[in-house]
C-alpha cells in the first residue's frame, strides 16, 4: 500500500473508533440515568455535557451518527478505490475523499466551536475525532491531482460502473443500509419513551454501583382497551411501598425522588407537567405531586457521578424560601446539559436572589441527605422512582401511562375521572 492510502485509512479509522465510541456513551447517557463515561473528568472536562446539549444531536439523531457513517465512507472508499495508487480511479477517490474531509472538517470546525466557546466544555472523544478528520482532510489535500471541474462527470462514470464490480457493489449497498438503520434505530432523546410508538416503558437506570435493571409495562401505540388492561395488570403487580408524605386530602399522592443532572428526570419534569395540569383543572385537589431529593452525587449520596447534583437540590430548596422555586426547577432542568456547582451558585442568585448560598449551603445539604437517607430505606436507589400511593415505578412512563395510573387510583379511591 502507498503511504497516501495507509495515512487515510489511519485517520479515518480513528475517526470511525472515535464516533462509535462516541455513540456508545451516548446511548448509555440516555439508557441509564447514573451512567458516568471515562471521558467526563471533570465539569469542564465532560462528554456528557456535549452529548446531551442542543448540540449534541440534530432532529434528534447524534452527531456521533454522522461521524460513524462519515468515517465509514471514507474508509470504504480509501479501501476499495485505492489499492492501485497509480490508477485513473485511485486519483478520482482521492478527490471523492478530499469533498468528503471538507464536509467533515465544517461540521468539526462548527462542533467545536460549539463546544468550547459557547458550551465551554471539553468533549475528549470529540477531539479524538478532531485529529480523525483533520488528519483524512490534510493527506486527501495533497493527494489531489486532477481538476475540479471534472469531478461531476468522472463521479457519474464511476457510479455507472459500479454495478461491473460486485464487491464494490455491495461494499456500497452494506454502507447505504448500515447509515439508514443507524439513523432510524438508534434511539433519540426521548429514549424508551416516544410517544406513539414506544411502550409504556420504566427507563432502564443504574444505581451508583452501577447495576442496572429494566422494568417495562405493555406496549403501546394508541391506548386500546386491551392495552389499558394490560397495563392495569402490569401497574398492580409493582411493588408497594408505603411512603411518609401527607397527603392534605389528595386522593392521589405521586412521590418522586430526583436528580436535576438525571436526563430522564428532566424528560419527566417536561412530559409529565400537562398531565398534572389536566388533573389539577378536573380534579382541583385531588392529585398531590411531590419531589424528594437523590441526587446521584457522593457529596449527598452513596456514589454516582453527577457532581453538580447536591448543590442543584440545595439551590432548590433556597429558592423554595424565596417562593421561586418552580422557576429553579425550570432553570436547572433547562441548563442541565452544562450544570456545575458555580453555575449553579449562578443560578439560585439569578433567579431566586440567593447571595449566600455557600453560608446556608452546609444546613441545606443536611436536609438534602436526609431525602437520600429515607429514599434508601425505602428501597431507592436509582432516578427517577416514583411511589404513586405507594406504588413503586423505577424509571420513567409514557406520559399517557403515567396519565392513566392517576386515573386508576382516583377510581380506587372513588374519584373517577
Amino acid at each position: 500500500m502507498n503511504r497516501t492510502r495507509v495515512l487515510l485509512l489511519l485517520f479515518s479509522a480513528i475517526a470511525l473508533a472515535t464516533s462509535v465510541a462516541s455513540l456508545y456513551v451516548h446511548y448509555q447517557l440516555l439508557a441509564d440515568s447514573s451512567y458516568t463515561s471515562f471521558c467526563d473528568v471533570s465539569a469542564t472536562v465532560s462528554c456528557e455535557a456535549v452529548y446531551l446539549s442542543e448540540y449534541g444531536a440534530i432532529g434528534g439523531v447524534p452527531v456521533a451518527v454522522g461521524g460513524v457513517i462519515w468515517a465509514a465512507a471514507v474508509m470504504l472508499l480509501v479501501y476499495r478505490g485505492m489499492r492501485e495508487p497509480m490508477s485513473a480511479v485511485a486519483a478520482n477517490v482521492a478527490e471523492y475523499v478530499f469533498v468528503l474531509s471538507v464536509i467533515g472538517l465544517a461540521a468539526v470546525l462548527y462542533l467545536g466551536y460549539a463546544s468550547y466557546f459557547v458550551l465551554q466544555k471539553v468533549c475528549l472523544l470529540c477531539v479524538a475525532t478532531y485529529v480523525g478528520v483533520f488528519g483524512v482532510f490534510f493527506v486527501a489535500a495533497g493527494a489531489t491531482t486532477m481538476p475540479f471541474g471534472t469531478l461531476p462527470a468522472r463521479l457519474f462514470r464511476d457510479l455507472r460502473g459500479l454495478p461491473s464490480s460486485p464487491a464494490a457493489l455491495v461494499l456500497a449497498l452494506v454502507w447505504l443500509v448500515g447509515s439508514g438503520a443507524l439513523v432510524v434505530l438508534f434511539p433519540g432523546e426521548e429514549a424508551g419513551t416516544t410517544s406513539g410508538e414506544a411502550a409504556a416503558e420504566v427507563e432502564s437506570t443504574e444505581d451508583a454501583g452501577g447495576g442496572s435493571t429494566q422494568a417495562a409495562a405493555p406496549a403501546a401505540g394508541g391506548i386500546t382497551d386491551q392495552q389499558r388492561a394490560e397495563f392495569g395488570r402490569w401497574y398492580s403487580a409493582q411493588p408497594y411501598v408505603p411512603v411518609a408524605v401527607e397527603a392534605d386530602g389528595a386522593q392521589v399522592v405521586v412521590v418522586k425522588f430526583n436528580d436535576y443532572q438525571c436526563p430522564p428526570c428532566r424528560q419527566t419534569f417536561l412530559s409529565y407537567k400537562p398531565v398534572l395540569d389536566k388533573f389539577a383543572e378536573s380534579h382541583p385537589g385531588a392529585v398531590k405531586f411531590v419531589t424528594r431529593d437523590f441526587p446521584l452525587d457522593p457529596e449527598c449520596n452513596s456514589g454516582g457521578g453527577h457532581t453538580a447534583g447536591c448543590e442543584a437540590a440545595a439551590a432548590v430548596r433556597m429558592a423554595r424560601d424565596a417562593g421561586r422555586a418552580d422557576a429553579m426547577e425550570d432553570w436547572l432542568f433547562n441548563n442541565q446539559p452544562s450544570m456545575s456547582p458555580d453555575l449553579v451558585r449562578q443560578g439560585v442568585q439569578q433567579v431566586a436572589g440567593v447571595a449566600d448560598f455557600d453560608t446556608r449551603y452546609p444546613k441545606v445539604l443536611e436536609l438534602v441527605r436526609a431525602d437520600v437517607r429515607y429514599g434508601q430505606t425505602i428501597g431507592v436507589n436509582r432516578t427517577p422512582t416514583f411511589f404513586i400511593n405507594g406504588r413503586k415505578i423505577e424509571g420513567a412512563l409514557e406520559p399517557q401511562f403515567f396519565e392513566m395510573a392517576i386515573e386508576f387510583e382516583l377510581a380506587r379511591q372513588g374519584g373517577t375521572p
